[in-house]
C-alpha cells in the first residue's frame, strides 16, 4: 500500500475497491461472517467511518478525509499482515439480524443455525410449544441470545465450559437486553441437574484433528476449544446425543451443528433418523432429531460415545 496508491483514493467506493483488490491479492482466507473479499473490505469500510452495514450505494461516491483514509488503511494493513479475521479487527459481528460483541474470547459468531432461528425454526417444530429452549456450547452467546429475541415468550439457557466465553455472552446479553437468556457454566449437561427443555440446539466443537491442525492463520486467533473435537470431530457430538434425552421433553427436538463431520456421523449411526436440514445455499451439516428417535436408539449411541475420552 504505497503513498501514492493511498493519494489516488478520495471516496467510499475507491476504498472499497482497493481493499477488496489487496484483499484478493494477498490470499486471505474469509469465513468470518464473510466470504469474500468485496464484503469485508466494504465492512471495514463502513465500520471505520461509523456508517450502517446496509448503506444506500448512492453514497458510495462520498469523499472521506485525510484521517478516515488512514484508519480504513491501517485495518486493511492489520488483515493482510496479521490475518485477523474482520469481527476481531472490528469488535462486531452481525447474526440473525443482531449485532453482537466478538472477540477471541469466543468463535466469531457464523452458523447457518441464524437461517433457522429466523424462520422460527418451521418447518422442524412442527407447530409444538416451546417454553423452555437449550443453546449447548453457546460461545458468544449468539444462538442464545438470538433465540431470546426472536422468541421473548421462551426461557432460553446459554451454556459453554468456558468462562472467556460466558463472559462475552454476557457483554452480548447485555448489549441485547437478552432478559430471557440465562448463562450457566457446564460441561456439556454436566451442570444442568434436572432441567428439560423442548428444543435444545448445538453448534459444538466438531472439527477433526487434522482439519484443525492445518487451518489458516485466520482461525488461529479464535479458541481452539470451540474447534478441535478428535479425530472424526465427533468427540462431543455423541455426548450430546447420548445425553440429550435426559434433558428433553418427551416430544422433543434436537437440532446440532456438524459440519464436514456429517458423513462420519451418518457412518457411525446409519440406523438413526437425523434429518439433513436445507439452507437457502444448501444442506450445512446440520441435523434435526426427534428425543424418542435418540432413545430408541440410545444403546449404541452410548457404546460410542462411552468409547470416547
Amino acid at each position: 500500500m504505497t503513498a501514492e496508491a493511498a493519494a489516488e483514493l478520495h471516496t467510499i467506493i475507491d476504498l472499497i475497491r482497493y481493499g477488496a483488490s489487496r484483499f484478493n491479492a494477498a490470499g486471505l482466507t474469509f469465513g468470518h461472517s464473510y466470504d469474500n473479499a468485496l464484503d469485508e473490505a466494504t465492512q471495514l469500510v463502513l465500520h471505520a467511518l461509523h456508517l450502517p452495514p446496509d448503506l444506500g450505494p448512492a453514497y458510495g461516491q462520498a469523499r472521506v478525509t485525510s484521517a478516515e483514509k488512514a484508519e480504513i488503511l491501517q485495518l486493511f494493513r492489520r488483515r493482510i499482515d496479521e490475518r485477523i479475521p474482520i469481527a476481531y479487527l472490528t469488535g462486531e459481528a452481525w447474526f440473525a439480524g443482531l449485532n453482537f460483541k466478538s472477540d477471541a474470547r469466543a468463535l466469531v459468531p457464523r452458523s447457518p443455525i441464524a437461517e433457522l432461528i429466523e424462520s422460527g425454526f418451521e418447518p422442524w417444530l412442527g407447530g409444538r410449544e416451546v417454553n423452555h429452549a437449550l443453546d449447548l456450547c453457546t460461545g458468544s452467546g449468539c444462538i442464545a441470545i438470538a433465540m431470546g429475541h426472536y422468541n421473548p415468550d421462551w426461557q432460553v439457557d446459554g451454556v459453554d465450559i468456558s468462562d472467556d466465553a460466558l463472559a462475552l455472552a454476557a457483554d452480548n446479553k447485555e448489549r441485547l437486553h437478552a432478559d430471557n437468556v440465562h448463562l450457566i457454566k457446564s460441561d456439556l449437561f454436566a451442570g444442568l441437574g434436572g432441567r428439560h427443555y423442548q428444543l435444545i440446539v448445538s453448534n459444538p466443537p466438531y472439527v477433526t484433528n487434522d482439519e484443525t491442525d492445518a487451518l489458516p492463520q485466520e482461525y488461529s486467533y479464535e479458541p481452539e476449544l470451540g474447534l478441535r473435537a478428535g479425530d472424526d470431530g465427533l468427540d462431543l457430538v455423541l455426548k450430546i446425543l447420548r445425553d440429550a434425552p435426559l434433558h428433553l421433553s418427551q416430544d422433543g427436538l434436537l437440532i446440532c451443528e456438524v459440519g464436514e463431520s456429517e458423513r462420519a456421523l451418518v457412518e457411525l449411526l446409519p440406523d438413526v433418523e437425523f434429518a439433513w436440514i436445507e439452507f437457502k445455499v444448501g444442506q450445512m451439516g446440520v441435523f434435526a432429531v426427534e428425543c424418542a428417535e435418540l432413545i430408541h436408539h440410545n444403546a449404541r449411541i452410548r457404546e460410542l460415545a462411552d468409547a470416547r475420552k
